[in-house]
């Protein structure tokens, strides 16, 4: 069970990226790097991606 610290820390991190996403002059290159640091941050705790993906 995350902290109260960690739970706050993740949720900073979501509205900083929802925000990138919201003003970025262009969407589908900041989705795509958001799902790509997403990726990378799953698969560092051993959680692979390849069947969560659609296709």
């Amino acid at each position: 069970m995350p902290t109260e610290k960690e739970m706050i820390n993740n949720l900073i991190d979501k509205f900083t990226d929802l925000q990138r996403i919201k003003k970025s002059p262009d969407l589908e290159k900041e989705v795509d790097y958001q799902i790509k640091v997403t990726k990378a941050k799953l698969e560092s705790f051993g959680i692979i991606t390849e069947d969560l993906e659609i296709k």
